[in-house]
């Protein structure tokens, strides 16, 4: 049976993020050094590093069969390709960005002919043809913010996560163009191959039951039985909590489920005030409702 083949980001906050998400899947990758092109990451999986901007047309055409790369990069590159996952990991948003003393207030009032720089021409041609502007594209390769500076634009379009950047190089947001996450995508040619379909498949679901681990956290705490009630209110769980006998505990029963992780500030006091006692919180690795 032919490896899995999955295109990773060959750097940075993407390529951390996604190798860390694999290994809690259960697919760690075994490289030989940092350098390293590919890694075999087990179960017939193996990993392809390559630039995250290269990824969507390196899927489309085959050289993988499904890949991890920003939402952003994969509209930017026009390539027909599936989006599988939201990874929820390299949150960023793109937007229309001006310099602090510019009397641009809001998109409506950037003039025609006004020259934008950015690394994401088609999503900016887009984005200004939706709008009815129209602007001359200067396509820059990083480093956006410098060009207002230089005089080779008015205004830029870039990727920021936190806007820092831009407030450091004297740039105000004016316009979000897209919000973008990790995704994981594949090709609809792949998708429909039987060596390969299924173990997508398990793929997807692997991921996603670590996806939705990050935000719960298993709770067990010993609870007076007759407060069963109230305490299913409190901790409902997934379909109810599970009530377990304690071995010589007479009043008492042990109470067992998944709550919300930033609901435990009020969880647990609502649980005291019910008798509840040995609360003990832990992280889950994997959840899969």
């Amino acid at each position: 049976m032919p490896p899995l083949r999955i295109a990773l980001p060959n750097k940075g906050r993407l390529s951390e993020s996604a190798l860390a998400l694999l290994r809690k899947a259960g697919l760690r990758a075994r490289m030989r050094s940092d350098r390293s092109l590919t890694a075999p990451l087990g179960n017939d999986h193996q990993a392809i590093f390559l630039r995250a901007a290269d990824i969507p047309e390196l899927v489309a055409d085959g050289a993988a069969e499904v890949g991890v790369t920003g939402a952003d990069l994969v509209a930017e590159s026009g390539c027909e390709v599936r989006e599988l996952v939201d990874l929820e990991f390299g949150r960023c948003r793109l937007v229309v960005a001006v310099q602090d003393e510019s009397d641009i207030r809001g998109v409506t009032d950037i003039p025609a002919g006004t020259r934008v720089a950015t690394a994401f021409p088609r999503l900016t041609r887009s984005y200004f043809n939706r709008l009815g502007i129209a602007v001359e594209i200067a396509s820059v390769s990083g480093a956006a913010e410098i060009a207002p500076h230089l005089g080779v634009a008015e205004i830029i379009v870039d990727l920021t996560a936190t806007g820092s950047t831009l407030r450091v190089n004297g740039m105000r947001e004016v316009e979000t163009v897209l919000e973008s996450t990790a995704r994981l995508i594949a090709s609809e040619a792949v998708l429909g191959e039987a060596d390969f379909a299924d173990r997508i498949s398990e793929l997807c679901l692997a991921l996603e039951s670590v996806r939705l681990a990050r935000a719960k956290r298993y709770l067990m705490a010993n609870v007076p039985r007759d407060k069963l009630d109230a305490v299913r209110k409190v901790i409902p769980g997934i379909s109810g909590p599970t009530i377990v006998e304690v071995m010589g505990g007479g009043p008492w029963v042990a109470a067992h489920a998944v709550v919300d992780a930033d609901c435990l500030s009020s969880t647990i006091p609502r649980l005291k005030k019910l008798g509840a006692e040995g609360i003990l919180v832990t992280p889950i690795e994997r959840l899969m409702p």
